[in-house]
């Protein structure tokens, strides 16, 4: 008699996995007040206004001379200088038939209505007298207050994310502090009796199916650059009971447990079973490659109050892609951000790819000296110097062969890690 025919789920596209996954996603309600030179890398709480023009006043974009542009009507006119004007010092109105001498960002006197910057002027004898030798045009050279922002204006937009010249811009309207949402607390394991950690066991020594647990390290440095607080709890024994107490400690004090490994579809292992017994938990099949496996489910605390699980699959560059394309917006949408997946670039492609495949693939790339987009030649799962290799993902849509000079879609891994 034949033994029954396993039956697998249908896969499912990476967009309707996304959109799965981030419908559990309700943005955390935590809001933190932290200094602005804290700030970086954090989701703006609260859309910033600002109380005053940037700049505040019309003020000299070179160091020169403020003029009556009337006053100037030909090359080489000689004008007294009338007053000098310094960053940080306000001059008096300008006297009719005359300069005054003037610094980058100081204010501009009432009555000028340009600047001429120094190279176009020749001071002479002790300075009292200046020939200007071009004749200006009217506002040239000068910046006009609220230029860059305007009172009352909203200079950055709740949800945002926080770079470093977004902080000079909050520091520029007067903001000390900024509110942002707080940090996800991650707990972060791994499971298998197969992982050695580097250090505990030499090269030499390590036996025969034993590998060295690398997902670890890329994952949580991953985590931490999106800003969040991460707790490693190692590696846990293939153990039901000690899988068990791994999850109910971790669910009490975190926002997400994060695990790597076991959870392609009708695999032995006690990451599954555990999870279920402690909440829920659904086995997704995504039409992605590298990926493919990959777990969501929640584990109750108490009534309503649950953590999020997901576990990720266990060859490194799968677990490496699926954390960039399901769990960094999921990341994102919990901590309350606005854009939540990057934007890509349409780039040629500098090699060949004949073999279509059925699953929407993430090539390893490079970019060129020459605009173009260069293949690591090994995409294998396991292989993970692809990743060092490249500085980004191909995203090519199930089906599709790429020949030299396709257009194609390139992400890069800065914004994959920010």
């Amino acid at each position: 008699m034949n033994a029954p025919r396993t039956t697998f789920p249908p896969l499912k596209s990476l967009d309707v996995a996304l959109t799965e996954l981030l419908s559990h996603a309700a943005p955390m309600s935590g809001i933190e007040d932290v200094n602005t030179f804290d700030a970086d890398g954090r989701v703006l709480a609260a859309d910033l206004v600002s109380a005053l023009h940037v700049p505040p006043q019309d003020n000299s974009a070179m160091d020169g001379y403020a003029v009556r542009c009337a006053d100037i009507s030909a090359l080489g006119v000689v004008l007294p200088v009338s007053q000098r004007i310094a960053a940080g010092s306000s001059g008096q109105p300008l006297q009719p038939a005359s300069v005054a001498r003037i610094f980058t960002g100081a204010p501009i006197p009432a009555g000028a209505d340009a600047v001429v910057m120094q190279e176009d002027c020749e001071a002479l004898g002790d300075t009292a007298t200046v020939r200007v030798k071009t004749t200006p045009q009217h506002g040239q050279w000068i910046r006009r207050a609220g230029e860059d922002v305007a009172r009352g204006a909203v200079v950055l937009s709740k949800g945002e994310l926080l770079t470093p010249a977004s902080l000079g811009l909050a520091a520029g309207i007067g903001m000390k502090t900024v509110s942002v949402s707080q940090r996800l607390r991650v707990a972060l394991f791994s499971t298998g009796d197969e992982l050695v950690m580097p250090g505990d066991v030499a090269p030499q020594d390590m036996r025969p199916g034993t590998i060295y647990n690398s997902n670890r390290f890329f994952l949580r440095a991953l985590l931490q650059r999106l800003g969040c607080v991460v707790t490693d709890m190692g590696i846990v024994p293939d153990q039901r009971e000690a899988t068990l107490d791994a999850l109910r400690a971790a669910a009490l004090d975190h926002d997400l447990i994060l695990t790597s490994g076991g959870v392609s579809v009708g695999e032995e292992d006690h990451i599954k079973p555990a999870v279920q017994a402690l909440g829920e938990l659904d086995l997704w099949q995504i039409a992605i490659k590298p990926g493919k496996p990959f777990a969501y489910g929640k584990i109750r605390k108490s009534g309503t109050d649950f953590t999020h699980f997901i576990g990720l699959p266990g060859n490194p560059v799968s677990s490496f892609v699926t954390f960039m394309v399901l769990v960094r917006p999921f990341l994102r949408q919990l901590q309350g951000a606005s854009q939540i997946t990057p934007v890509a670039t349409a780039m040629p492609a500098h090699f060949n790819w004949p073999r279509a495949d059925k699953r929407r693939e993430f090539l390893r790339v490079r970019r060129n000296a020459a605009g173009g987009l260069d293949l690591f030649s090994n995409q294998s799962s396991g292989v993970l110097t692809s990743a060092v290799w490249g500085d980004g993902l191909l995203d090519n849509p199930p089906g599709r062969t790429i020949a030299h000079g396709d257009t194609v879609q390139f992400i890069s891994f800065l914004d994959l890690m920010g």
